[in-house]
């Protein structure tokens, strides 16, 4: 038996009809997709989603149901969520409730029975673009037009400091702008001491714990809204070794006076290839963002390292002079691939190397 009728309405005036699960109301939202074959759980429970109807391009989503210790955050964060078809029925020994009812109870609305692969073609033809979520038709389209994603990395950020792992390690502040907890996962696994600390603490705040590295995270919206992290990047850089993931790349870009611009509709999916400049491997990678960095805006600055395969824009950034590192793709993805998480290894050897030489 099919839920009751909702409209997803496009800014373009495009309109499609589908079924309700998950919770009742309505919402807008900016229009995004993913092509991750797996990884539902922590598409949901990225904070990189944040403001953003997403729709998933796989066919078929809930099959393995909802398994909260592999959240990537303490709850959902999308505005909406839409698939094809909703499985009722999932078959893993580790699942603990549905999809269904995982949407319910954190109020997040969801459709299905609509054509993702057409409404992908649009976005990809079109571009990211806003859209409605409504009981009724849509004729007004003065909110849809009107939406814009504000404040993000202050929406997402955690409220007060968190500490993971053992006293012993080494101590890395992890400058939460919307991390994916397997961030942190990643770091604790390799011995880390982390401090996760709220996107509003300033630079001398994170110095004072006087940290052997610094970690910054991925998180959502436009890199270039975050004007006082940005500032506080440019007075820690150089004071100890850096690793950015992510919008973490993008604003350590801004802070060496590099540009940045909004994608047409971004890179969101599981099996993103990215090249390595120096060796010419290419890796497979995780990746959600709506901008990038411009590689030629950094010219004289860092060293161009990674490009993405399909396109040629920028994925990742050394800082030689100032022990930093950026990448765009996400070296912790969960689920998968794990091709690049030797990037957290170099981060740890950085600080160790760093630690010698104090």
């Amino acid at each position: 038996m099919k839920n009751g009728r909702v409209y997803l309405t496009l800014q373009n005036g495009k309109q499609f009809r589908g079924y309700r699960f998950g919770a009742e109301g309505e919402t807008l939202g900016e229009l995004v997709f993913t092509t991750g074959m797996t990884g539902y759980i922590e598409t949901l429970t990225d904070p990189s989603y944040y403001g953003q109807i997403v729709t998933q391009t796989f066919p078929l989503i809930g099959n393995y149901g909802m398994i909260l210790p592999d959240t990537e955050s303490k709850k959902p964060w999308v505005s909406a969520y839409i698939v094809r078809e909703k499985c009722d029925l999932p078959s893993n020994f580790r699942s603990e409730e549905t999809l269904d009812k995982y949407l319910k109870d954190n109020n997040i609305i969801g459709i299905y029975g609509i054509d993702t692969r057409e409404l992908t073609k649009i976005v990809r033809e079109a571009g990211v673009m806003n859209a409605a979520i409504t009981s009724k038709p849509v004729s007004d389209f003065s909110d849809i037009n009107g939406y814009v994603i504000k404040d993000a990395v202050r929406s997402v950020t955690i409220d007060k400091v968190e500490y993971f792992g053992e006293p012993d390690g080494l101590k890395v502040v992890v400058w939460d702008f919307g991390a994916k907890d397997n961030i942190t996962r990643e770091l604790v696994k390799r011995g880390c001491y982390c401090i996760k600390v709220p996107s509003t603490y300033t630079a001398e705040q994170i110095l004072a714990f006087e940290p052997d590295g610094l970690m910054l995270t991925n998180g959502p919206g436009d890199p270039a809204e975050n004007v006082e992290i940005i500032e506080n990047i440019k007075k820690l850089a150089g004071k100890l070794p850096i690793f950015g993931i992510c919008l973490g790349h993008q604003l350590f870009a801004l802070a060496m006076g590099g540009k940045t611009r909004k994608m047409k509709y971004g890179h969101r999916g599981a099996n993103q290839p990215v090249k390595n400049l120096e060796t010419g491997r290419v890796y497979i990678s995780s990746q959600n963002h709506g901008y990038e960095v411009i590689s030629s805006s950094l010219e004289g600055v860092g060293k161009l390292t990674y490009v993405n395969a399909n396109d040629n824009t920028c994925e990742g950034f050394d800082y030689p002079q100032l022990n930093a590192y950026t990448v765009q793709f996400h070296p912790e993805a969960c689920g998968g691939p794990q091709d690049a998480s030797f990037l957290f290894d170099r981060f740890i050897n950085n600080m160790k190397e760093s630690k010698r030489n104090a």
